[in-house]
């Protein structure tokens, strides 16, 4: 008997039990210090030298950095270690998927990764820490060492379009998945928060774990609003049970 394809997207909400803050949500980033939106805003970032340095100042700093995988990550590289096929699409950047077990291959990261910087010249990219450790060791605004040019998180920040290619393989995902879970994602932001619809639309059993609710509730089989830690390793537990 063929195993069902379980397909996740995975937002903000899943990383708040590492310490992450959300962005959106009624604590988040955003709504506490707006101008903390600039350091991630592309034309503010390649433009203004004084947003560079806070920048690398928030990622040396940042809880994301020394973050660790909850019980909500390691539930899901759970489904993969029993065998079950499973396929991430996450719109977060910090790799805690990766880091709980999950294979590489299964995590589809729809803004990117913190993990490396990339040149926006030469487009070289190198492993975030080796730019922290230039930051620490007193360079402000590191440069890339191939061509002098601007360092950027390999992430997709504001003004700047998600890959095609990427969003192309996520929804192929999403119409080929049998069931499709949505956690800790407001669903709001196009086109990754799409991806529940077209699962559904598709004939995906969705399933939505947020604590708010999201504009795609509606078209959910189940509606979860414990906290993502306790409810998604039960879920994930009753699937493969």
């Amino acid at each position: 008997m063929t195993k069902p394809l379980v397909a996740l997207l995975t937002g903000a909400g899943i990383s708040t039990d590492s310490g992450i803050p959300d962005y959106r949500g009624p604590n988040g980033l955003w709504r506490r210090d707006p101008e903390a939106e600039k350091l991630v805003t592309y034309d503010y970032y390649v433009s203004d030298p004084e947003i560079r340095r806070r920048a690398w100042q928030m990622r040396l700093s940042g809880p994301a950095r020394h973050a660790e995988p909850n019980a909500a990550h390691r539930a899901i590289a759970g489904l993969e270690e029993r065998g079950i096929p499973v396929r991430v699409l996450t719109q977060n950047v910090d790799g805690l998927h990766q880091r709980a077990g999950l294979s590489d291959r299964k995590v589809l990261e729809l803004h990117g990764t913190a993990r490396e910087v990339v040149c926006i010249g030469c487009h070289d990219r190198a492993p975030m820490e080796v730019a922290l450790a230039r930051v620490e060791a007193g360079e402000e605004d590191p440069a890339c060492r191939s061509c002098g040019g601007v360092l950027k998180s390999a992430t997709v920040m504001f003004g700047e379009r998600l890959d095609p290619m990427v969003i192309g393989e996520a929804m192929s995902i999403a119409k080929a998945c049998q069931v499709f879970f949505a956690v800790g994602s407001s669903l709001q932001v196009q086109p990754a928060a799409s991806l529940a619809g077209i699962a559904a639309e598709h004939g995906a059993r969705l399933v939505i774990v947020n604590a708010d609710p999201t504009p795609y509730d509606v078209m959910a089989a189940e509606v979860v609003r414990e906290p993502i830690g306790e409810a998604l390793p039960r879920l994930l537990g009753e699937l493969t049970g």
